[in-house]
């Protein structure tokens, strides 16, 4: 096992965002100082990750230096955005050779919530081509590769930011979720990755003329609190639509919670042996913290897999048709990937289903909630089973080989992007091989408050796996 980290003792040391936040305004260093180390550690790692598509240390050097950073919760704290989410000045890449490398004329608005904490912006984070699979691999580059083995994915679509959170190079990084991608890279890099309620903030730039919106942005973090302290931050200034409040969420609840336990994917294949050992686990922990946990069968109907397929071949298609008008001026559809292409082709072969299966994803909405009259939570793995190694997702291989390998291990997630549901992924176990295994816990709309509460419950019970340990 080849792990990756920059973890020492300079200034960051082992501090969350939080921590740092609080260094800073204290005056025991600087935003600038902070900033230097990021960059310290980030050059010390990313040679061996690949984490990093554009790099902006200058004008983040200058952010810094200028004192000029917003005066949120996480003011001064080092980050980065993902490579799909307008940041003025930067090329927004989609992770695809397709894309144009123009930068973006400004911010689109959830950069400027996610900015608006404090956070500094040090350039962009590594994703595969338009976020449509769940390893960080590419046919025409290096992979990103997971920090607590070198061997294995780092998951995806955010994948770069997980693995710079992951090898402490940076405490926090913008993460986005249209099928699993805050989540999926969070469990593969033993993160926290909290996928909020649709509308909980700005909704995404690509997903305005969406038939369903299935995207919702937010981070990973190593710590439960440093979620809880950016969606506090961003709720005061933008309040979720329809919603209850968050607020700021700094500890466990009293209250003991009905739990319902999903062992059985979608796709229906077994959990192999240490995904299911895991999952045991945490059910038998809820258990003995005094919450009620229940096994249950999926509530969804396996026709669900089959309209997500769909829809999530719809997306490739118009970027392979009308990526000009979606992505920008530049686009060259000669140069999409073979998944994307993949996935494409296979819609069209289908396109008549494409209404009934819009309609089947949206009554899913309907069946979802009904759980949730007889249960506060749903616990699950959150991927079927453990991380793979580089290659067994290879966008270059087989089409149908690699995405029915995708369809197996990306089994959970994406019912909370059709709902809109918000979901958490917690790095509460480690697999055979010692690298991180997911645990995750869906909730009713609007009810990230609980999810907090009751990871925070988990971490203190369970504490997190540490790759520097």
């Amino acid at each position: 096992m080849k792990k990756v980290h920059a973890f020492g003792d300079d200034c960051l040391g082992e501090l969350d965002a939080v921590g740092i936040a609080a260094e800073i305004a204290a005056g025991t260093f600087s935003a600038l100082e902070a900033t230097e180390a990021a960059l310290a550690r980030i050059d010390a790692v990313n040679p061996h990750l690949n984490a990093v598509a554009i790099d902006d240390r200058e004008r983040a050097r200058k952010r810094a230096a200028d004192d000029v950073l917003p005066p949120g919760l996480l003011r001064g704290v080092p980050s980065i955005i993902k490579n799909n989410t307008d940041f003025a000045g930067i090329a927004t890449l989609h992770g695809s050779a397709a894309v144009a490398d123009r930068p973006a004329a400004k911010n689109e608005e959830f950069t400027n919530q996610f900015v608006g904490t404090g956070l500094n912006v040090l350039g962009a984070s590594m994703m595969p081509a338009f976020g449509l699979t769940a390893t960080t691999e590419f046919v025409d580059r290096p992979p990103t590769l997971n920090p607590w083995d070198t061997e294995y994915s780092c998951g995806a679509s955010s994948g770069g930011s997980a693995a710079l959170v992951a090898a402490g190079a940076l405490p926090i990084a913008h993460a986005n979720d249209g099928g699993g991608s805050i989540r999926i890279p969070a469990a593969a890099c033993g993160l926290v990755g909290l996928k909020p309620s649709r509308g909980r903030v700005a909704q995404a730039h690509e997903s305005r003329s969406a038939p369903i919106d299935l995207i919702s942005n937010g981070v990973v973090t190593r710590t439960v609190r440093d979620s809880a302290h950016f969606y506090a931050d961003i709720e005061r200034r933008f309040a979720g639509l329809g919603m209850p409040p968050i607020g700021l969420v700094e500890g466990p609840s009293d209250k003991r919670l009905r739990v319902a336990v999903l062992v059985e994917p979608l796709t229906g294949q077994l959990l192999d042996d240490d995904t299911q050992a895991a999952l045991t686990a945490v059910g038998e922990k809820l258990t003995s913290l005094g919450h009620h946990a229940e096994l249950i069968p999926m509530p969804i109907d396996r026709s669900y897999v089959d309209d997500f397929i769909q829809y999530w071949g719809l997306m490739a298609f118009s970027l392979e048709r009308f990526g000009g008008r979606i992505i920008g001026k530049g686009f060259d559809r000669k140069k999409i990937d073979p998944f994307t292409h993949g996935l494409a082709k296979m819609f069209v072969k289908q396109i008549w289903r494409t209404p009934s299966s819009i309609r089947g994803l949206k009554k899913v909405d309907a069946v979802l909630a009904s759980t949730y009259d007889r249960f506060d939570v749903v616990l699950s793995p959150t991927l079927a089973h453990t991380v793979p190694k580089i290659g067994y997702l290879d966008p270059a291989g087989d089409f149908q080989e690699v995405f029915d390998r995708l369809m197996r291990y990306v089994a959970f997630t994406p019912i909370n992007n059709t709902t809109g549901t918000p979901a958490i992924s917690l790095p509460l176990a480690t697999d055979s091989n010692g690298l991180p295994i997911g645990i995750h816990f869906m909730a009713d709309m609007g009810n990230e408050r609980m999810l907090l509460e009751l990871a925070y419950e988990l971490e203190a019970a369970l504490p997190f796996a540490r790759i520097n340990a």
